[in-house]
């Protein structure tokens, strides 16, 4: 995962803050505001005192991955329809955004299934409609401290859920429909006033404008110069590939293939005499919510920028891994003879995936060994630059050696020249100037060594040597600590 080190240093920063033994104290402060990477950091900070920080993200990993099915589960329940489709969500968790390393973004998307589930039954069920608005009230609270986007989702498909869905009392006052609904309405509220908080504290910053620059603002935020848009050609083009793009063989396609062979089975299946299944509690228009559901998280990858410079960055790609298992839950419900062979097939395709994740997983654990290797060279609380001029994989499509200091600087309770504490969306803040360092990551080309090299003791490089960098440098004032598998760590003599 792209970002993981950099995630993995900032729970470690936050974890440890007041610990003399490590640069946090004099580099870093909490930032005291409402963050949207809040939710990820600090629960996996508080797993943490009981795991290693690696496994307790693991666990926090695994709890995503298995959330998904079971709370798509939960809402396809919600709203009376069989369950089975949710297993077909498996393969979803995976992929682009998965690779990448957006977990607070993944992470809130079986939040907000649930979300999604509560206000149904809020509605739906009089009986209990007290004890389904609390849930509802906390998990789009713990949405927005997860991430802002899928909030965004929420703000389309909470109303359509509201309007679409039937309430008991309907039959007898059907003049009173937003009336009966405002203990629903209610819980809404809480999540509603944090979300227009955090915007306003976040767009209410002046925005660095600087065009052209990496990581800025290129004008005014809703400007053209400042919004970058894929053609509908192009997110066509993207949907299918970036829901399994995680292996450089593309093994873990084939798990895709069979989620897509099954649903094509299932839309056959209800097209036969006997096969499609009437849903009591359904409606002529409930019956479609899944499928509004799935054509609002649609409508929102093909729709949004690319990017929003200077605040939102990947922007419109991340919808595809919501609007998928919002997708396969809207198939049609079928006839109960049917669905244990579906049932079957919608789990042989998690173990398709499984085969080559696991595989793939394991060779890229060897691979990146090397910075296991070299952490120990750096000593205790480095200064590290980082200069990947090369961020591939064997194993793994994303480049995900690009953030490759941030894990020599964790293990060793030191600082990278760069982390996301620059930026609003963590609950971590520099406490002064930070690291000088060239304008962004991704190109270490622009390094200056008189400019930004003597504010550290310690170089990774990876794809150029370090002779090539340093020139006469090494071997004066500089020294190679360590070489492995392509990364070379240079020292301060």
């Amino acid at each position: 995962m792209v970002d993981l080190p950099q995630h993995l240093y900032l729970i470690s920063v936050l974890h440890r803050l007041n610990d003399p033994t490590t640069l946090y104290p004099q580099l870093f402060a909490t930032r005291g505001e409402l963050t949207p990477y809040l939710g990820y950091y600090h629960l996996v900070s508080a797993l943490n005192w009981v795991l290693p920080l690696p496994i307790a993200n693991k666990v926090f990993l695994t709890g995503y991955v298995v959330g998904l099915p079971l709370t798509l589960g939960f809402l396809l329940r919600s709203l009376g329809r069989p369950r089975w489709p949710s297993l077909l969500a498996v393969p979803f968790a995976y992929g682009d955004s998965f690779a990448w390393g957006f977990i607070n973004y993944v992470a809130a998307i079986p939040l907000a299934l649930l979300c999604c589930g509560f206000l149904v039954r809020a509605v739906s069920d009089a009986n209990r409609r007290a004890r389904w608005a609390v849930g509802l009230c906390a998990s789009l609270v713990l949405v927005l401290l997860f991430h802002v986007q899928v909030f965004a989702f929420l703000g389309l498909a909470l109303p359509a859920l509201l309007l679409t869905t039937t309430a008991p009392e309907d039959s007898s006052e059907p003049g009173k429909l937003l009336k009966r609904r405002g203990l629903v309405v209610g819980a809404l509220v809480p999540g509603a006033i944090l979300f227009v908080a955090w915007v306003g504290l976040r767009l209410g910053q002046p925005a660095t404008v600087e065009y052209g620059a990496p990581w800025k603002a290129w004008g005014p935020l809703l400007s053209a110069q400042n919004l970058s848009y894929k053609s509908f050609a192009q997110n066509w083009e993207d949907l299918f590939q970036v829901l399994a793009n995680v292996l450089r063989d593309q093994s873990d396609r084939y798990a895709l293939y069979g989620v897509a062979a099954v649903c094509i089975a299932s839309l056959i299946v209800a097209r036969l005499p006997g096969g499609a299944k009437s849903v009591r509690r359904e409606g002529p228009v409930e019956r479609w919510r899944m499928a509004i559901l799935a054509a609002i998280a649609l409508a929102m990858y093909f729709a949004l920028p690319f990017d929003i410079r200077g605040y939102m960055y990947y922007l419109n790609t991340r919808f595809a891994h919501l609007a998928a298992p919002l997708a396969v839950g809207a198939l049609p419900p079928l006839e109960p003879k049917f669905r244990g062979f579906l049932l079957t097939a919608a789990a042989i395709c998690s173990l398709v995936l499984a085969v080559p994740l696991a595989r793939g997983f394991s060779s890229f654990n060897q691979e990146a060994s090397a910075l296991d290797e070299l952490a120990p060279l750096a000593g205790p609380r480095p200064m590290v630059m980082g200069l990947i001029f090369d961020a591939g994989s064997r194993v793994v499509r994303h480049p995900v050696f690009l953030h490759s200091a941030a894990v020599i600087a964790r293990e060793q309770g030191g600082a990278p020249n760069f982390t996301f504490a620059l930026t609003p969306h963590s609950p971590l803040r520099y406490r002064g100037a930070p690291p000088s360092t060239f304008p962004s990551e991704w190109r270490p080309d622009q390094f200056n060594y008189e400019r930004e090299g003597r504010a550290y003791d310690h170089f990774l490089l990876r794809g150029i040597t370090p002779r090539q960098v340093f020139g006469p440098r090494l071997g004066t004032e500089l020294a190679l600590a360590g070489q492995s598998d392509g990364f070379w760590l240079v020292g301060r003599r």
